[in-house]
């Protein structure tokens, strides 16, 4: 049974890990092209308020992006403490989440107490 549980931490270890990651993929890609809108706005021949309401979807998913790395980062909070009583026997480096980190964003609602 213990095998068990240590596998089924590596498991989730590996798993939220790999969703974090993703999260940060998609703000990296939602960066580069609002750059890139914004670039393609500077030509002289584009009027300087074409692309206005995209932008402002865009800059929304962002928000939205930042909030689901919250709530994964909240998520990884959890499944620590669940380590620290469930596979004591780990002797990796314990994840250590201030708080702060895992704070609601302004303007976000927080439906589960941090």
């Amino acid at each position: 049974m213990e095998n068990r549980i240590l596998a089924d931490a590596h498991n989730l270890k590996k798993l939220i890990r790999e969703a974090e990651a993703l999260a940060d993929e998609a703000i990296i890609a939602m960066a580069r092209l609002k750059q890139a809108m914004l670039s393609a706005r500077q030509n002289p021949a584009v009027e300087v308020n074409t692309g206005q309401r995209a932008l402002l979807r865009l800059t929304e998913a962002e928000s939205q992006a930042i909030a689901m790395s919250t709530n994964l980062l909240r998520v990884h909070d959890e499944l620590s403490k669940v380590a620290q009583v469930h596979a004591g026997g780990d002797s990796g480096i314990p994840t250590i989440i201030t708080g702060s980190d895992i704070e609601a964003l302004p303007g976000q609602k927080d439906v589960i107490p941090a």
